[in-house]
């Protein structure tokens, strides 16, 4: 049987297992305004990705005395010692729910102990062998199916399973046995019969899926555009499905086809092979309005565009999506013609806002670039005014930017955008010397400076992006509102990229040119290049548009306090170059440093940013904590790894 045989074979198949069952749904009234009932059902904890529980028994009187309550080990999950870990648990209905391992196996977990309850893994397969990001799976979802508890995965290989919530296994009427094939139904794409992947490319999922009024809606990401050895790959297309049954109801191209709104934006035929534009970062939704929300990275590749000439629709862009039917409700371009990687790295947040005497449903989405881009949720018209303003133009050959992009007016950029001589580092004046020296060997400028050659005519070495690929509000779990005030707290790193560009490959498909890497270069004796602080949480009233407070993300590093070359120097508290980890509650701000921060726990004043305790780890934060009230308990879950302490998750609470 051929390939495409076989493909309307298991479709005939999931149509009709559509026609044979119907499911029952209860859509609310009202939209949850953080989690509810000490829970934590989304990754985001609640449909809004607030990351916010009203849970108040911890609180600044005795936060201090936060002790380990129980450990779990995700390093047994292997097949190897993972030393990143960004699962977040969810918490329903008394049980904890997450992922560990390359393999990403679902485990359920007694909340109150650690005890692992059951543990479902798919089976090994060329898929999973071939995958990218294995162990990047951030979590599950959860939905109630005609009174069942119903877990939902994406795998490394891109299948989606559906499991008993309560025993772990597969839900046999979902999909064939428990499972959806999600290569199935995405394009009619080449696949190589050994290994059972697309030739075309890499296509996987690191988010969880959303369920939605009974539909489940699935997101993607690739391999780093940083390195491609060719211009094509496989779009990340957006689909919803039947939560019951596994058929697809609808799917939304990310890259338009002919006679689609957007498609005018691809010059040439660059549609038919340009791909990525995945959503890799956690997708959010508003049941009572029937919308999900799409933030989406950028065309192939992240530093050359001459092979997709135009604005790239929908490339780093917040899309709105109707749910039942996958239309677009609005969507709004952060980025034009995107060769700066500034892809959507968090889920949007969804929060109702108060703005010169008018509430507002608003969506905020906060990005590499250092702003909060912030709109009416439900016409996608911003708040405040977003600016077109001329940005300058590349000088690659075959490269062709565009002349505009958009400014955020209001709120203020959170974090350093673009670099002048004035941004490096000054802690002595031979440092300071040292640093003009290595800077002015590559290009400086505002941003949406273009990348340049490593070569260039001007002598110069390439280009500082700042805030750069790692720059910026990055990796999900760094930012959280409170739903009650109406104030955003997002996590910032001072990162900068250095992009140089070469002739890409002679061989294959790729005529353009390509990038060295994203990474940024050291400063005079092994500092940073730029001046502190290396790593910041800046609160933002999102009922005004002004910034409140901003505080640096940890201490001044030891590596830095004892350098020789600020010996005597009384130096700045600086915060560390990592991303923190946010959790609001109704009564704290709670952060963790980060992979690259010290192992902390600190809880601060939502309304000063003052520090009222810090509860130590075994190792840094990987991604945000989480909350939860559990017969009458509060715990607050840490997901920690580092380099030579593999991952597990640590539970703390007040003592018994």
């Amino acid at each position: 049987m051929t390939t495409t045989a076989k493909k309307r074979e298991l479709i005939l198949l999931w149509m009709g297992l559509l026609m044979a069952f119907t499911t029952t749904w209860t859509i609310p009234a009202v939209a949850q305004v953080g989690t509810e009932n000490g829970e934590w059902r989304y990754w985001g904890g609640d449909e809004r990705s607030t990351r916010y529980s009203p849970v108040d028994q911890v609180g600044a009187d005795n936060v201090i005395d936060l002790e380990v309550a129980w450990r779990w080990r995700a390093a047994n999950y292997g097949p190897t010692p993972d030393f990143i870990y960004r699962a977040t648990p969810l918490y329903v209905n008394g049980t904890l729910y997450t992922l560990a391992g390359q393999r990403r196996a679902v485990v359920a977990i007694n909340p109150a102990t650690g005890e692992t309850l059951w543990m479902w893994r798919m089976k090994d397969n060329p898929r999973w062998e071939a995958s990218t990001r294995k162990n990047y799976g951030k979590s599950v979802a959860y939905a109630e199916v005609q009174g069942r508890g119903v877990i939902y995965v994406v795998t490394p290989g891109y299948y989606m399973a559906a499991l008993d919530a309560e025993t772990g296994q597969p839900i046999p009427y979902f999909g064939i046995n428990g499972i959806v094939d999600l290569h199935l139904g995405l394009g009619d794409y080449p696949v190589d019969p050994d290994r059972g992947v697309l030739d075309s490319g890499d296509i996987t999922a690191s988010a969880p899926p959303i369920v939605v009024n009974g539909v489940v809606i699935v997101g993607n990401s690739h391999d780093r555009g940083y390195y491609p050895d060719k211009k094509e790959n496989i779009p990340g297309h957006i689909r919803g499905y039947d939560a019951k049954t596994g058929v697809m109801k609808w799917i939304f191209h990310v890259l338009p086809q002919p006679g689609e709104f957007g498609f005018e934006t691809w010059e040439g035929d660059s549609s038919t092979y340009i791909g990525n534009i995945s959503a890799w970062a956690p997708l959010s939704a508003d049941s009572e309005r029937g919308l999900v929300f799409i933030p989406t990275d950028t065309p192939s590749n992240d530093y050359y565009g001459g092979d997709r000439r135009g604005d790239n629709l929908y490339g780093t862009s917040l899309i709105a999506l109707d749910v039942e039917t996958g239309k677009r409700a609005w969507h709004f371009q952060l980025v034009h013609h995107d060769v700066w990687n500034y892809d959507n790295p968090n889920a949007p947040k969804a929060v109702d806002i108060t703005v010169d005497g008018r509430r507002i449903p608003a969506i905020v989405q906060t990005t590499k670039q250092g702003w909060a881009y912030v709109f009416n949720r439900e016409t996608g018209e911003p708040v405040w005014p977003i600016e077109e303003r001329p940005v300058p133009a590349s000088d690659i050959l075959g490269e062709r930017t565009s002349p505009t992009q958009p400014f955020v007016t209001l709120p203020a950029a959170f974090e350093k955008q673009g670099l002048t001589e004035d941004d490096l580092i000054d802690f002595t004046p031979e440092l300071r010397q040292q640093a003009l020296q290595i800077a002015r060997q590559y290009r400086m400028g505002g941003i949406f400076t273009p990348p340049s050659l490593a070569e260039a005519p001007d002598g110069t070495k390439g280009t500082f992006v700042v805030p750069g690929a790692n720059g910026g509000a990055n990796i999900p779990g760094g930012s959280s509102i409170d739903p009650e005030t109406g104030m955003l707290y997002v996590a910032t790193e001072r990162g900068h990229s250095v992009i140089s560009m070469v002739p890409g490959p002679s061989k294959g498909s790729n005529a353009g040119y390509i990038s060295l890497g994203p990474g940024g270069i050291r400063g005079p004796q092994g500092l940073e290049l730029l001046k502190p602080p290396y790593g910041s949480i800046v609160a933002i009233d999102l009922n005004t548009g002004k910034h409140v407070w901003s505080i640096p993300n940890g201490d001044t590093p030891e590596s830095l306090k004892n350098h020789p070359a600020v010996r005597g120097v009384d130096l700045p508290k600086t915060g560390k170059r990592s991303h923190a980890t946010i959790l609001t509650t109704k009564t704290l701000l709670f952060y963790g440093e980060g992979r690259f921060g010290d192992p902390w726990l600190h809880a601060v004043s939502k309304r000063t940013g003052e520090e009222v305790a810090r509860v130590e780890l075994p190792a840094t934060t990987n991604t945000a904590p989480m909350t939860y009230m559990h017969e009458g308990r509060q715990y607050i879950i840490c997901a920690v790894a580092q380099a030579g302490y593999e991952a597990e998750l640590v539970a703390l609470a007040l003592p018994e």
